[in-house]
C-alpha cells in the first residue's frame, strides 16, 4: 500500500509540474547550451547540428530511472542510438548536497558498472540548463532534430511505473520518435508528459 501511495504521489507531482512548468515548445528551435562532461570536455548542443540529439535527465537513485537501467532498457536504447550516429547526452541536474549528485569521477565508474553507453554525461549542477529545457523530473527526455528543432518531449513511455515487468508491453515514445526521424517519417507523439523523480535542483 504504501508503495502505490508513494507511486501516485510522485507521479502526481511530476504531472502537475510538468504542466505549469513546460519551458520549451516541440516543433520550436532547441535553445541552445554549453555543458561540461565528466571528463571535463565542454560540449555545445548548435555543434552537434546534422545529428539527431537525445537530451536525458538522469539521476541514478531515482526508483524511476533505476527501471530503466536495472533492466538494461535505457543503456539498449543508447548502444543502438548511437550506433546510429545519434547523440545521446544524459544530463544530471541535481545540485550538491542533492540526491542524485556525484563527483564526476563517481558517475564514471557508476556508467562503467551500469554500461550505460551515453555520448556524454554532462553535469548541470546549477540547474541552468534544467530550467532552460523546463526539465521537472527523472527521466525526462528531448529529442532535437538535425536541423536543431526540438520534435519531441516528455515520458520515455507509457507506463508511469518503476515496475521492470511493464517494460516489454510499453510503449516506448523516445524509440517510436527516434525511428520516425531516421527515416523521415512524421513524429506521432510530439509531447507527452514526463513521469518520475523531481529534478533535485
Amino acid at each position: 500500500m504504501f508503495k502505490r501511495m508513494f507511486f501516485m504521489l510522485g507521479l502526481m507531482t511530476a504531472l502537475v509540474s510538468y504542466s505549469a512548468q513546460a519551458a520549451v515548445e516541440t516543433n520550436e528551435l532547441a535553445p541552445d547550451f554549453t555543458l561540461t562532461d565528466t571528463n571535463g570536455k565542454a560540449h555545445k548542443l548548435s555543434d552537434y547540428k546534422g545529428k539527431i540529439v537525445v537530451l536525458e535527465w538522469v539521476n541514478f537513485e531515482c526508483p524511476f530511472v533505476k527501471k530503466h537501467y536495472q533492466s538494461g532498457n535505457m543503456q539498449s536504447l543508447q548502444k543502438d542510438m548511437t550506433a546510429k550516429d545519434v547523440v545521446w547526452l544524459s544530463i544530471n541536474s541535481s545540485a550538491e548536497g542533492k540526491q542524485g549528485y556525484y563527483q564526476a569521477a563517481e558517475v564514471n565508474e557508476i556508467m562503467m558498472n551500469s554500461n550505460a553507453s551515453p555520448t556524454a554525461y554532462l553535469l548541470d549542477t546549477n540547474g541552468e540548463v534544467g530550467h532552460l529545457y523546463g526539465a521537472q523530473t527523472t527521466p525526462h527526455m528531448f529529442i532535437i532534430d538535425p536541423q536543431g528543432t526540438l520534435i519531441y518531449q516528455g515520458a520515455i513511455d507509457n507506463k508511469p511505473t518503476f515496475d521492470l515487468n511493464d517494460i516489454p508491453s510499453a510503449k516506448n515514445f523516445v524509440l517510436l520518435a527516434l525511428n520516425a526521424a531516421m527515416t523521415g517519417e512524421k513524429v506521432e507523439d510530439t509531447t507527452t508528459a514526463p513521469y518520475g523523480c523531481s529534478v533535485k535542483y
